[in-house]
């Protein structure tokens, strides 16, 4: 069966160029909100994610969802501590760090609007656990000091929390001292300070998590069964991140979601668009189409012609849509974690996946929007089309 040339078929779109661009126009546009929205839910996982060192492990107390929902006693850090295997600095302390973890609420930069902010209390410790944080500006808060340093998408964000500034809360002034850069994972998102001073600060008698490296992490499934099995504690131990994976999850099925719907409610009018434009075009050229009959094409080849024509001009808007979303890469929002409450910046994130999974968004629209018309052109008598010339 003879088929019409892939030149005929650009050819008829580049002809109707005006009516071409203003349709894959429409398409691109539910393209670029599809695109985006799966590049929120990835950018949201992949800060997270990479928040937590492969080679970290992380206590909860049992049950607790989140640091906030916490508690882990300084007893039982200790019995973590004394377990057989957990990794020592230089100096011969354990690397285990003890911190609180609190919400504090402080007013946007640009709203003046207020929003939760993580504090953490850490020490020195803390930061050996967490090589991919480096200062970028000022210096470490000192141990026993009401000093804090800020991440940097925090320091940017928050009115005080910029290097120099002085915030208030939990009945203390603390000076920002430093601002780090944890490399767009969530700890940017934080305020850090020393853990012994937070928990005077905010009275807690108990930290929040205890974070912990071993000296062999490939024995991280067998000390954590060591660790459930002992009846003193009462803690859930897992992967750092794992843990940070798992916070991630909600939040980002919930954008996926949300944008899913709407992309797909959207795509309705494009789809409409295109079944309109296509169908104009088999008005417009009936005669054409019983002439390429005439000439020995069949039902089938025009069919595929006309289909193609629409997966053409779907794919035209598809890339065009990808091309929009690819230049948000560069911006970087926040948003409230439903894990935490908390306020956790990030960005947008492309990836191979996400591009075949909207190039093939688009395709679909091109064939839905395209194969009616397209099957009425298929159909089309050729006497009644010589008819009409």
């Amino acid at each position: 069966m003879k088929q019409l040339p892939w030149s005929y078929i650009a050819r008829n779109l580049w002809v109707r160029r005006v009516t071409t661009a203003l349709t894959a126009l429409g398409l691109g546009l539910v393209v670029y909100v599809f695109a985006t929205v799966l590049m929120m839910s990835e950018g949201i996982k992949a800060t997270l994610v990479a928040t937590g060192n492969p080679d970290n492990l992380l206590a909860l107390r049992k049950g607790a969802g989140a640091e906030i929902n916490s508690g882990v006693s300084r007893e039982q850090a200790a019995i973590l501590g004394s377990l057989p295997g957990v990794a020592t600095a230089a100096d011969g302390r354990l690397l285990l760090s003890y911190e609180p973890v609190v919400l504090n609420n402080l007013p946007k930069r640009a709203t003046g609007k207020p929003s939760n902010v993580s504090v953490r209390g850490t020490s020195d410790l803390g930061l050996a656990l967490r090589p991919q944080v480096k200062l970028v500006a000022g210096r470490m808060f000192r141990p026993g000091s009401s000093e804090l340093v800020a991440g940097q998408a925090t320091a940017r964000g928050f009115t005080g929390a910029g290097l120099g500034e002085t915030l208030r809360f939990a009945g203390r002034d603390w000076t920002v001292v430093g601002v780090f850069d944890a490399g767009n994972s969530g700890f940017d998102s934080e305020l850090w300070g020393d853990s012994e001073q937070m928990m005077q600060a905010f009275r807690r008698l108990q930290a929040s998590s205890v974070v912990l490296r071993l000296s062999d992490p490939t024995q991280a499934e067998a000390f954590i069964a060591r660790a459930a099995a002992d009846p003193r504690l009462t803690l859930d131990l897992k992967p750092e991140r794992q843990f940070y994976e798992e916070q991630s999850q909600a939040l980002a099925t919930f954008i996926r979601y949300l944008g899913l719907a709407l992309s797909i409610i959207f795509s309705i009018g494009a789809i409409v668009g295109a079944m309109i434009t296509m169908f104009a075009a088999v008005a417009s050229r009936t005669g054409e189409i019983a002439t390429l009959r005439a000439l020995g094409f069949r039902r089938p080849a025009v069919l595929w012609a006309f289909l193609a024509e629409s997966l053409l001009l779907s794919l035209v808007g598809g890339l065009l849509g990808l091309g929009g979303a690819a230049l948000m890469q560069g911006v970087n929002i926040s948003t409230t974690n439903f894990q935490t409450f908390s306020e956790v910046a990030f960005r947008f994130v492309m990836t191979p996946p996400i591009v075949t999974q909207t190039l093939l968004f688009a395709l679909l629209m091109g064939l839905v929007g395209g194969f009616l018309p397209a099957w009425r052109a298929a159909r089309l008598n050729i006497v009644d089309g010589l008819r009409a010339q």
